[in-house]
């Protein structure tokens, strides 16, 4: 009886592992074949080389960090702010968040790479100014609540301090609270 192949969406997987893990040059054929217990034959029936495996990746993280992230939360529904907490909250997940900066630090070193983080920060930013589009209306304000918001949901995982009487979901929440309050005492 023939083994089956391995499914392209498992190199997949195990390549944005690899790359959250050790980042881009982490991924390499060989070991990715070895972590998955096959040999790198079976590589080349989806890829035709790393390059294209890289490829793969970015479009992987960018189909499950922006499309499918936004169609759940759309479909889920609900009010701006609880689309956008969601929006954040299924974005910036233990499953995603490791992939994502390492892509940030790849894209320090990679134009291309570069272009996409740009493009898909880009659709996260204009998905932002939907939800806010009509409780904000001076544009600097609402270009200036996104960029907060969205700074903080990147940053949260990289800050290590201390939160002196408070635990870190309280200030979690009460940060949220400001950013997406309309300055009259009531949330957006």
């Amino acid at each position: 009886m023939a083994k089956a192949r391995t499914p392209r969406e498992a190199w997949i997987d195990a390549g944005l592992r690899t790359l959250a893990a050790g980042g881009p040059d982490a991924v390499r054929i060989e070991a990715l074949a070895r972590d998955l217990g096959v040999t790198k034959g079976g590589f080349y029936g989806f890829f035709a080389d790393r390059p294209a495996l890289l490829d793969a990746l970015l479009d992987a993280w960018e189909r499950r960090a922006v499309a499918e992230v936004l169609e759940r939360v759309e479909q889920e529904g609900g009010d701006p702010l609880t689309r956008a907490r969601r929006a954040g909250a299924l974005t910036f997940s233990g499953e995603l968040t490791p992939v994502d900066l390492a892509i940030r630090d790849w894209a320090r070193r990679d134009p291309d790479v570069a272009d996409r983080l740009r493009r898909v920060d880009g659709r996260r930013m204009d998905y932002l100014r939907a939800q806010f589009a009509g409780r904000f209306t001076d544009d600097l304000e609402l270009e200036a609540r996104c960029l907060l918001a969205f700074s903080a949901a990147i940053a949260t995982g990289l800050i290590a301090a201390d939160h002196p009487g408070h635990t870190r979901r309280e200030v979690l929440g009460r940060a949220t609270a400001l950013l997406f309050s309309d300055g009259r005492g009531g949330e957006a």
